[in-house]
């Protein structure tokens, strides 16, 4: 690969789905995620940054016990870090976090090539009913990425909402990664939000899930890379394991940010009108908006909402109240 001097380039890996059933089970599958760093920057010397799909430490078996749990202290933190430093390379990765005070948290890592932890986040809507982890509580922090990018994270059904890409854009992000555990079945709208996200914001997404069989789940790769302007650039297989590459220009993200007049949607967001009204309308005349932030939200059909807890898919009820 040829990179140009404002380039980040990026490597995908669509990494085998494990079955971890237990602390050994967990520390090798720590030692593979290692490795694959190591073979990234074999594979392509010019990478910046590899990024892991949702549950690559953990699979699909959605396990809370405390023995495969990870902190950010722990042993499989500390070997991930020293990898990206031992590589000169950074690296996006996902652990579920112990949490002492209800059920573990979706966890989502960004640390650089010096071994340092950049950006640290709790996936905010797990992909309930299925899911049973605590919606996160650090909001949506963005970080200074390689070679001059800001980059931000979504974990899997984050993605689904355009509220989640829209506020890691507000903050700055030009390159929004993404990272799933996905099927088969998610496929086109895994495509399409990828896409969405993109255009509607001005910044390149790139976004990767598990892959292959696990004996009861299959996970679909699917990496790809898609342009500010919603056109992908990069798009992976169903092939575990294969590292899916390609570069991205954040300094042209920004130039569009600055130069474009239609569709710069992120902008005309908050300046409505502005041909008519010096420089536009700045209120917000969404209601759901209004009533998300006093705590109102509610559908005209929220009472006849069938799934409204974990029950029907063998959790039990909710471990804590609602506040």
């Amino acid at each position: 690969m040829n990179k140009s001097p404002n380039g980040v380039v990026l490597g995908l890996v669509q990494l085998q789905l494990p079955v971890v059933d237990s602390k050994e089970d967990l520390t090798k599958q720590t030692e593979k995620v290692c490795e694959m760093v190591r073979k990234a920057k074999r594979f392509a010397a010019p990478i910046d940054l590899v990024v892991f799909p949702e549950y690559m430490l953990h699979g699909l078996s959605m396990d809370t016990n405390d023995e495969i749990m990870c902190s950010i202290d722990g042993p499989e933190v500390s070997k991930l870090k020293e990898v990206c430093k031992e590589n000169d390379i950074w690296g996006c990765f996902s652990i579920m976090e112990y949490n002492p005070n209800g059920n573990p948290y979706n966890t989502g890592l960004i640390i650089d090539n010096h071994g340092e932890i950049k950006l640290n986040y709790r996936k905010l809507h797990p992909w309930t009913p299925v899911e049973p982890w605590e919606p996160g509580d650090v909001g949506l922090p963005v970080c200074e990425g390689p070679n001059g990018s800001t980059l931000g994270l979504a974990i899997c059904h984050d993605g689904m909402f355009p509220e989640v890409s829209r506020e890691l854009a507000y903050k700055g992000a030009d390159v929004i990664l993404r990272t799933a555990g996905y099927t088969r079945p998610i496929r086109h709208s895994w495509r399409i939000t990828n896409q969405a996200n993109a255009f509607c914001n001005l910044a390149y997404t790139a976004s990767v899930a598990m892959c292959g069989s696990d004996g009861t789940n299959d996970s679909m790769g699917e990496g790809m890379i898609v342009g500010f302007d919603g056109v992908p650039l990069v798009e992976g297989s169903d092939r575990p394991d294969e590292i899916i590459t390609g570069e991205v220009r954040p300094d042209l993200a920004l130039e569009a940010r600055k130069h474009w007049a239609v569709e710069n949607n992120i902008y005309q967001l908050g300046h409505r009108g502005y041909v008519a009204v010096e420089g536009g309308v700045m209120d917000s005349p969404y209601t759901y908006m209004k009533d998300l932030q006093e705590g109102n939200y509610r559908l005209p059909w929220e009472d006849e909402i069938v799934h409204k807890d974990g029950q029907a898919y063998g959790f039990g009820p909710p471990r804590k109240k609602k506040q």
